[in-house]
């Protein structure tokens, strides 16, 4: 068993190290050959950056590692083979290629080391075998690190340029120019509608791992957001409503991608006016929308229409509210008023003429105070 600080490679007579040397030459070129025959990923022509890469790990691997015999050394040098591991993902390869390759070149390296060293003590040859794994390991561990390294910094970088395709849609007026090359940066393509979500979530990234293919997370002042092209195709509205199940989330109009901006600031405004616990359209609540454009504006038309019944108490005020949206949405019909304040006919008739008195008949009969008093009405309720 290897105690702690101490090398695999420690107790290896450093005298085997200059047969070994002489054998490295013809151990790289077998470990190449039986790669390439073993490892399909690798059967081409060892050209360029990865062929150099190969062929130089290779051979420096083995001079290290016999190096190393004798000594309490660690591992030197792993650069090039985190540089290995980041090739990997540049060629848009797993590890499982690289990994078996490792797995092979140790097979042969074994095999063409031991053959120097007949007559070995048999304690010294597993010792051998076991150092060359070790070290073998160690370099894949830095293969792993290269290529998870690499990883994050594309998932940053990709999100970095998502953010800012994102922030180009976004602008008040916006680039075509400039969103079509922030869309070739971000590898998106930019669709003919769009629709922008504006939810209370601190993670959009997470979100929109179940949302619509091609949606686009980023975060703005207004929250998180996701880009969603095409949001009226085939599937995609119920997809979308279930990636924001629970979650506080306003759905903007469907417009085109100049149109972004406009989108996102009524998402917005919604949001923060009906303070929804899942998703809601924009679309199904625009006058609450046109209500919150000018709160003055509205709260002078709340006082004009409904300042009378302020001076009511607080249960003759909330039924007095009542019995005027109940007005309202009935178009006046006495009996359906009753069947929604559940009270008779003859109680709608003696509160209506209570509340025409304390408003004033032009409230109910003129078209403009009417609508005005269906605005107050709304906004107060």
């Amino acid at each position: 068993m290897q105690h702690q600080g101490v090398t695999p490679w420690q107790d290896i007579p450093p005298s085997l190290a200059p047969g070994l040397q002489e054998r490295i030459p013809r151990i790289t070129e077998d470990i190449i050959r039986a790669v390439r025959a073993e490892v399909r990923e690798y059967d081409q022509p060892l050209e360029g950056e990865f062929g150099r890469l190969i062929s130089q790990g290779v051979r420096q691997a083995l001079e290290q590692f016999v190096g190393l015999l004798g000594t309490a050394q660690t591992a030197p040098d792993a650069g090039i083979y985190a540089a290995m591991g980041r090739a990997e993902l540049d060629a848009g390869r797993t590890l499982d290629a690289l990994q078996s390759a490792y797995r092979t070149g140790a097979r042969v390296a074994w095999r063409g080391l031991v053959s120097e060293a007949d007559g070995l003590d048999p304690g010294v040859m597993f010792r051998l075998a076991e150092a060359i794994f070790a070290y073998i390991d160690q370099l894949a561990a830095a293969s792993v690190a290269g290529y998870s390294e690499a990883l994050a910094s594309r998932a940053g970088s990709v999100q970095t340029r998502r953010q800012a395709l994102v922030d180009e849609l976004l602008a008040e007026q916006p680039s075509a120019t400039a969103v079509r090359a922030a869309a070739r940066a971000a590898q998106w393509t930019v669709p003919e509608t769009l629709a922008v979500v504006v939810a209370d979530h601190a993670d959009p990234v997470a979100l929109v791992r179940r949302a619509p293919s091609g949606t686009l997370p980023a975060r703005t002042p207004d929250g998180a957001v996701l880009i969603v092209p095409d949001p009226d195709g085939p599937g995609r509205r119920e997809r979308l409503a279930a990636c924001l199940a629970g979650v506080a989330s306003v759905i903007g109009p469907t417009v085109a991608p100049g149109e972004a901006h406009r989108a996102a600031r009524r998402a917005a405004v919604a949001l923060g006016r009906l303070q929804p616990g899942g998703p809601v359209r924009a679309d199904e609540h625009r006058l609450d929308l046109l209500l919150a454009a000018d709160p003055p504006l509205v709260a002078e038309i709340v006082q004009a229409r409904l300042g009378p019944i302020a001076g009511l108490s607080p249960a003759a005020r909330a039924r007095a509210r009542r019995t005027l949206r109940a007005w309202l949405d009935t178009h006046g019909d006495v009996t359906r008023m009753a069947e929604q304040l559940h009270v008779h006919p003859q109680t709608v008739r003696y509160r209506m003429a209570g509340l025409r008195e304390l408003l004033g008949p032009e409230a109910f009969d003129e078209p403009a105070a009417r609508f005005e008093l269906q605005v107050a009405v709304r906004a107060s309720s």
